[in-house]
């Protein structure tokens, strides 16, 4: 039999008010859920069902969206009746809820956002060997939450400022935001070697692949897509440079692989760096990546006010850089 939609709560919620997905289901979409894809809408609230299952179920056209298939591109809508199939559970084996006792600092929320400083070594989400991340700790300490997204991402290794969405709204308004170069993000990066230029704007064509191993990575390419970030050089510190990165488009690894294809590796980068300098610096004190999103500007997706933000150095690597000038 169908499970009535409920019009009291998010569609997360009624899902979750399931003993199991063993019946099927009739889901009434919310504004929590507006524009978002059909595929990712059934994998947020079906939480522990194949992503490989989810596909099938839609490819078969077992999930229904007003009595219609659709396809997993489909974007839902306000009113919009999802039927929901019974649905294979995958076996976790005791996998650990995410800590909250932990959580990164927050130095900026409001009803439409929150803005964290997070710390090097913590991924963004989870995936690909790692069992959380940062939008999984903060769904489990604020369960009360309809909606929580990331809108940005920053690799594992990097520090810094990193923006989540309360509402689908404010998501898709930084989305475009980001697209159309209106969200200013500024980092810094120590390299190594001695950077010539006071300011110089990069453009290489990054393209991804996957290493033998199944590692991803990502490398200059003429076939790839374009990828602009204006250097600044702050200091000159011998052997090493530090600059200021203003972002220009948002690549997987951008500053990282623009700056080694330029023989800048950053410093500690275990991923296109120098390995060998790396291994000394870390005898030196420099254990980490030396990249971190610095600031943060842009107008705010519901008032239009001017959001500016900012995180000091961690002190690892301030300690490390003034070591450079003793």
């Amino acid at each position: 039999m169908y499970k009535q939609p409920s019009r009291n709560g998010s569609s997360a919620q009624i899902i979750n008010k399931m003993k199991d997905l063993s019946n099927v289901a009739l889901v009434e979409v919310d504004s929590s859920s507006e524009g978002q894809r059909v595929d990712n809408f059934l994998m947020r609230v079906c939480k522990g069902v194949p992503r490989s299952h989810v596909y099938r179920v839609l490819r078969t056209g077992e999930v229904r969206v007003n009595s219609r298939r659709v396809d997993a591109t489909y974007r839902l809508r306000p009113g919009d009746r999802v039927r929901i199939p019974p649905l294979r559970m995958q076996v976790r084996g005791g996998k650990p809820a995410p800590p909250t006792s932990t959580l990164p600092p927050v130095v900026h929320e409001d009803d439409s956002l929150i803005v964290i400083d997070k710390p090097s070594g913590l991924a963004v989400h989870g995936g690909s060997g790692v069992s959380f991340g940062v939008i999984e700790q903060f769904r489990a300490a604020r369960p009360q939450l309809k909606f929580l997204e990331l809108v940005h991402r920053l690799d594992r290794d990097t520090s810094g400022l990193l923006i989540l969405a309360k509402k689908r709204s404010a998501l898709t308004a930084l989305h475009a935001a980001l697209r159309e170069g209106r969200v200013r993000k500024h980092y810094l990066a120590l390299v190594l070697g001695q950077w010539r230029d006071e300011e110089r704007r990069v453009d290489l064509p990054l393209k991804k692949y996957v290493t033998r191993s199944g590692e991803r990575r990502v490398s200059v390419h003429r076939e790839g897509r374009e990828s602009q970030t204006v250097f600044r050089r702050e200091r000159s510190l011998g052997d090493f440079t530090l600059l200021s990165a203003d972002l220009l488009t948002g690549r997987t690894h951008q500053i990282r692989v623009q700056l080694a294809h330029l023989g800048f590796p950053v410093a500690g980068d275990d991923k296109y760096g120098d390995f060998d300098r790396n291994r000394e610096l870390a005898k030196r004190g420099l254990g980490r990546l030396f990249l971190h999103a610095a600031e943060l500007e842009f107008l705010h997706p519901v008032s239009g006010k001017p959001i500016e933000l900012s995180s000091p150095l961690p002190a690892a690597l301030s300690r490390f850089l003034n070591s450079l000038t003793v």
